[in-house]
């Protein structure tokens, strides 16, 4: 895993990359988080959504709702960005579209907007 730091109006914020899957439970989403903090001194996290298991993406399954509760517990936010067009489950939709209105999770398109929402 590869941790780039993305400084931008005064809020830093970690890319993370990797050539291979980076969250696959609860534990893996808090190494992420600090590697982070630990690396780059921040809570803010990017991440491209294919490098999330994607039981992740599957609300019922719960993993979602348990890493992203760590993560707010913790003091930490996340952006993932990536297509999600394919994704047809109305609670999901609704799980991001809530997420995006909020100051914690944010579920974009791109790397740019993750930036984006992070550091406004």
């Amino acid at each position: 895993m590869k941790v780039t730091k993305i400084e931008r109006n005064g809020t830093i914020c970690a890319l993370i990359d990797s050539d291979d899957l980076v969250i696959t439970d609860t534990q893996s989403a808090l190494d992420v988080l600090m590697t982070a903090k630990y690396d780059v001194g921040t809570e803010n996290i990017i991440i491209d959504k294919k490098l999330i298991i994607e039981d992740f993406f599957i609300l019922s399954k719960g993993l979602a709702g348990e890493i992203l509760q760590k993560y707010v517990n913790y003091g930490g936010r996340i952006a993932i960005f990536g297509d999600y067009s394919h994704y047809t489950s109305k609670p999901l939709k609704d799980f991001m579209y809530e997420s995006n209105n909020g100051k914690d999770v944010f579920f974009v398109a791109t790397k740019e907007e993750a930036v984006d929402m992070l550091t406004q």
